[in-house]
Formats: structure tokens, sequence, C-alpha cells
């Protein structure tokens, strides 16, 4: 039986815009099918992340890192170990480092994201 990592389209070797280039965030969220993500860009050692989403994602946690979520299309609830965080688009969330959340995109989902450059996005 596969994992359920196995499904998730991810690949984090390389940006896909260096810096000075300018690109459409919404254009390439719209080009892609969930569970496709990939660094848009890297800003100060930090990932700046595309994902297109829908459905569950899993429980996982980065330890070294904090994990900033923006919304830019569909909802996205993030679920703690004691709460759940409800985005729509425009809204915003930063997963401390070393909490463990499970996203659950409401629909598709296109959410940028901000973590630390080599950070495993599937959790560490």
């Amino acid at each position: 039986m596969a994992k359920i990592e196995d499904r998730y389209d991810i690949d984090t070797d390389g940006s896909m815009f260096g810096g000075g280039e300018h690109f459409d965030i919404a254009a390439v969220g719209a080009a892609q099918t969930p569970w496709w993500n990939r660094t848009l860009c890297e800003v100060s050692g930090a990932w700046v992340r595309l994902g297109v989403m829908d459905g569950d994602f899993h429980w996982h946690k980065h330890d070294d890192t904090d994990e900033f979520f923006m919304v830019m299309e569909g909802q996205l609830d993030i679920e703690l170990e004691d709460r759940m965080v409800s985005l729509k688009p425009g809204q915003a969330f930063t997963v401390p480092k070393g909490v463990m959340h499970f996203p659950h995109a409401r629909g598709r989902s296109v959410v940028l994201m901000i973590e630390k450059a080599g950070v495993v996005p599937t959790g560490d």
C-alpha cells in the first residue's frame, strides 16, 4: 500500500523564479492541479512556496522552523492539537516550530507558504 505522501507532487529542487524576476502567483496557481507544491523563489534564506491543495494533508511538524500560510483561493483549515484555525482568501496564520498541525483544504485551495529554506514540506 502506498504512503499518503506518495500522492503529493512536491518538489524542493530549486526555485521557479530568480531575484529580480517578475511573476504572477495567481496564474501559476491557476495552471496547477492538487497536490502540487513548488518553491516560487527564495528570500533571505526563506522559501516562498505555492501549494495547490484539495482535501487533507496529514499530521506533521517542523522541529526547527515556523510555517506561514496565506490563502490565495479557497479555504484552508489548519487543525492544531488544541484548536482549528480557518483561513479564507487574504487571511494568514503562522504555525510555530515544533507544533503538530494537519492542513485540510476545503475544496481546491491555493496557498502561499513561507518557511526556512531546506525544510521537508511533509514534516520532520
